[in-house]
């Protein structure tokens, strides 16, 4: 199979309303669309990557909240520095293997650190996907748990 071709994308913060769409179908199709709204979605920041002289909706979305790293969490570092934490980091199955997430994650967690002045940036990621953000330099601490059906672990990097 050849590789995937990189596209030229543009990151950008958007608003909650425009995550949603890819959340629900990427992340929990079976679930009502309600189910990938979040309480906290109004205190977020949301960003989306965009195609560059493409489409006006994003292709991959991540939204962003200042939320400390869980008590006796174990993982290794200052647990009062402050923590930002990702949540609901989908994209479009037809750009997947292109970059765009780990662009698009890279720009979240620079405007995490430079402009909100986190030190440590979590997530909660899916078990399938733990590799990935292996490779992008992040850690997992903790042990595994479930949400649904679906296996988590938690992660973590210091900016």
């Amino acid at each position: 199979m050849p590789a995937s071709k990189e596209i030229d994308v543009e990151t950008r913060q958007i608003s909650v309303s425009d995550t949603i769409n890819i959340r629900h179908t990427v992340l929990w199709p079976e679930q009502p669309v309600d189910y990938v709204r979040l309480p906290e979605d109004d205190a977020g920041v949301h960003f989306g990557a965009f195609v560059k002289g493409g489409l006006k909706h994003p292709i991959a979305v991540i939204s962003l909240f200042r939320e400390d790293l869980p008590i006796n969490s174990g993982f290794q570092a200052d647990i009062s520095t402050p923590a930002y934490r990702f949540r609901k980091f989908a994209c479009h199955e037809a750009h997947q293997g292109q970059g765009i997430g780990s662009r698009l994650l890279s720009d979240t967690l620079s405007h995490a650190g430079q402009q909100l002045g986190a030190r440590i940036v979590w997530c909660d990621a899916r078990m399938a996907t733990a590799g990935w953000y292996e490779r992008k330099g992040l850690l997992s601490f903790g042990e595994p748990f479930m949400k649904g059906s679906v296996e988590y672990i938690r992660m973590a990097i210091v900016l």
